[in-house]
């Protein structure tokens, strides 16, 4: 039964997005069904956001249809399986499909030829009307494209991160013995298993992202390690003759680094003969980035993470309680928007940095706000099983720092509940940002689930601005934002239920 499930949001995504046929490539992330879509105008978004089991749609350079943590990997599963392909993969050009290769025929695109032009000059003009594709925004969609695939890599291995820090921690206090160190040792091999080569990861995807060879980048990535440089024999920088360090420049220089490779390899491809583009292209590549990267990259963008992250860590200080909560009340429209991903670079950089990254624990305030709102939504709203049904299933997740649930299956289509629940956050990124020195040694959970990462004698102060943030949510929904139509009679299926006079 439940696989039927999966099928049907599926059938129901293709049916709404044009086909199979409409799709150049498909993602996904923790929550998002990600889709690079060949004519948006083929796009019936309302039809989309009408599916049940979706619970938002967002629309920059992909079409991201958000259906929730445990559903989205099966049901882009299954989208990639109808077509054979495996997810990142390119989809087989569209005139290899049939009028039957979606849903038994049933599509939205088999519709009258005049019907569909009529319809797509409307959905297109009203999108492009909507998004604007700035330089900017181009810039922040691609950064958040190479991070999505490692975000299940993240999340696995912050919690075993986090695991091995506690361990050790009751280790060191005596109330484990030391036959936990092999175990403990493990562990931390496993996370830096990521953390250690995360440069060759980036530079693949950044590869993939700017269309790029994915070895290419990878091997890019890996230049900036320094591999085989000693103290004694050091590679200086040319602009103030000091020994370059490994990592220098970190992931944004590496983004950077492949986006120049991108270009090189592309302009190669068109000059070199074919009889030798296998040799020359690559090996010209890597020569020519790989001491640009070197001697240009690393330099510059270790001065700019440098700073960046000094100025973060400079607002945070200065700014304390009010630097939290403009943080925490504005952190859930950038989710809402899908720019949150943009942040994991400079997450990244503060880490390698400072050894923790402050910006994390503000930021999980705002999925705490949504708890304390959908809690109040839930008490004020009983006699709406359909809108309480749906707090029950999202409040879980949600109490684990997943929010995007709560975000489009209940606070936002209700329109005050998400304003309301920004506020809560705010007022639990101002705990934090007041209380100073809270930070996560790893990235990946959020709101409960972070308490394991947060650094060495700091957790009770990230559980208070928990607790903060869900008191400020719950008690702004409650007095300030619960529309009238939520507390209308309804069944679990949205039907009103009349009461009695």
């Amino acid at each position: 039964m439940a696989e039927d499930k999966y099928v049907r949001i599926a059938h129901a995504i293709y049916d709404h997005v044009g086909g199979p046929q409409n799709i150049a490539k498909l993602i996904h992330c923790m929550t998002r069904v990600r889709m690079t879509i060949r004519d948006e105008s083929l796009v019936d978004m309302d039809g989309l956001k009408a599916i049940d089991g979706v619970m938002g749609v967002v629309q920059e350079d992909t079409l991201q249809v958000i259906v929730g943590p445990g559903t989205v990997d099966k049901v882009a599963e299954e989208m990639v399986k109808e077509v054979g392909v495996g997810l990142g993969e390119p989809f087989p050009d569209p005139s290899t499909f049939t009028t039957t290769a979606s849903a038994g025929g049933k599509s939205e695109h088999q519709r009258d030829k005049e019907m569909v032009e009529a319809k797509a000059k409307e959905v297109h003009a009203a999108q492009k009307a909507k998004i604007k594709q700035t330089p900017m925004r181009k810039i922040l969609s691609a950064i958040s494209s190479i991070f999505i695939p490692l975000i299940p890599v993240f999340v696995g291995a912050g919690l075993i991160s986090g695991i091995a820090a506690i361990l050790s921690n009751m280790m060191v206090a005596g109330d484990i013995g030391k036959n936990w160190t092999d175990f403990i040792s493990v562990l931390k091999v496993i996370n830096g298993g990521l953390f250690s080569y995360l440069v060759i990861y980036v530079g693949i995807n950044s590869a993939t992202v700017f269309g790029a060879t994915a070895g290419l980048g990878g091997v890019i990535g890996a230049v900036t390690l320094l591999t085989g440089v000693t103290p004694e024999a050091p590679i200086h920088n040319i602009f103030n003759g000091q020994a370059l360090s490994a990592g220098q420049g970190g992931i944004i220089g590496v983004i950077f680094a492949v986006w120049v490779l991108s270009i090189v390899e592309k302009w190669l491809h068109k000059v070199v003969p074919d009889s030798i583009d296998i040799i020359v292209t690559p090996t010209v590549a890597l020569l020519v980035i790989g001491v640009f990267t070197i001697f240009i990259v690393m330099p510059v963008a270790g001065v700019i993470s440098t700073g960046l992250v000094g100025g973060i860590e400079w607002v945070l200080n200065v700014g304390g309680a009010f630097s939290g909560f403009v943080l925490g009340l504005f952190f859930l429209p950038m989710v809402m928007f899908g720019l949150h991903q943009i942040l994991t670079p400079i997450h990244i950089e503060m880490i390698n940095k400072l050894g923790m990254t402050p910006l994390l624990p503000i930021l999980a305030m705002a999925g705490a706000g949504q708890v304390g709102a959908a809690i109040a939504l839930w008490m004020r709203c009983r006699n709406n099983r359909q809108l309480t049904n749906m707090i029950k299933g999202a409040l879980p997740v949600g109490i684990l720092g997943i929010g995007e649930p709560l975000i489009y299956g209940v606070t936002l289509p209700l329109g005050r509940p998400f304003i309301t629940a920004c506020i809560g956050g705010g007022i639990g990124g101002a705990v934090i940002g007041g209380l100073g020195n809270i930070g996560a040694i790893a990235i990946g959970p959020s709101g409960v689930a972070l308490i394991p990462l947060i650094n060495n004698g700091h957790w009770l102060g990230y559980v208070l601005g928990l607790l903060a943030a869900y008191a400020g949510g719950f008690v702004a929904t409650y007095f300030f934002g619960v529309p009238t139509s939520a507390r209308i009679a309804k069944d679990k299926e949205g039907h009103e239920i009349a009461t009695a006079a």
